[in-house]
């Protein structure tokens, strides 16, 4: 519960999906996030078991939960970061204005992107292994994460695509 006024999250659930906060006794619990400065959040993302809070205004974020699925995200620069995607193990941060996108969380299911072509990412979608950078007006698109659940798609035809939706593990491209 992001409480935007008092600069402050509210943390609950299972000890293990939110990182080191809690009390290490209790599975379950609801206690306030100290150790994050929540003051000018505009936005929170969500991975498995990792979180992102993200002030757009100053360019910063700050990550926790369980680093393998993007919990630390200290190597990343958020300035100008106008979106953040997610799936169940990693993050995908777009930088408004230009070509840039960062990734982080587990290697094999996105959190490794530099070999990916962001250059005129128009929309991107996820499933929980892996995702897809469609370039609409070009008819192209870029996948990436678990080759085996969509991360590979270079045999398709992404012409005349208008949306992309996923289940587990698959992607469907709708063409107009």
């Amino acid at each position: 519960a992001l409480k935007k006024d008092l600069g402050r999250v509210d943390c609950w659930g299972f000890r293990g999906y939110l990182g080191s906060f809690g009390d290490p006794d209790r599975s379950y619990y609801r206690q306030d996030c100290p150790d994050v400065h929540f003051s000018g959040v505009t936005d929170i993302y969500s991975s498995e078991s990792a979180f992102v809070a993200l002030n757009k205004d100053l360019g910063q974020a700050v990550c926790w939960g369980d680093s393998d699925h993007g919990g630390d995200c200290s190597g990343v620069d958020f300035s100008n970061v106008s979106d953040i995607y997610s799936n169940r193990h990693a993050f995908v941060a777009l930088k408004k204005g230009s070509d840039q996108f960062a990734c982080w969380g587990r290697s094999i299911f996105g959190g490794l992107c530099l070999s990916v072509d962001f250059s005129n990412v128009t929309d991107v979608y996820s499933n929980p292994r892996a995702f897809v950078a469609l370039k609409k007006n070009f008819g192209q698109a870029a996948c990436w994460g678990d080759s085996m659940v969509g991360g590979r798609c270079s045999v398709i035809d992404f012409s005349s695509v208008t949306d992309i939706y996923s289940n587990e593990h698959a992607f469907v491209a709708l063409k107009k």
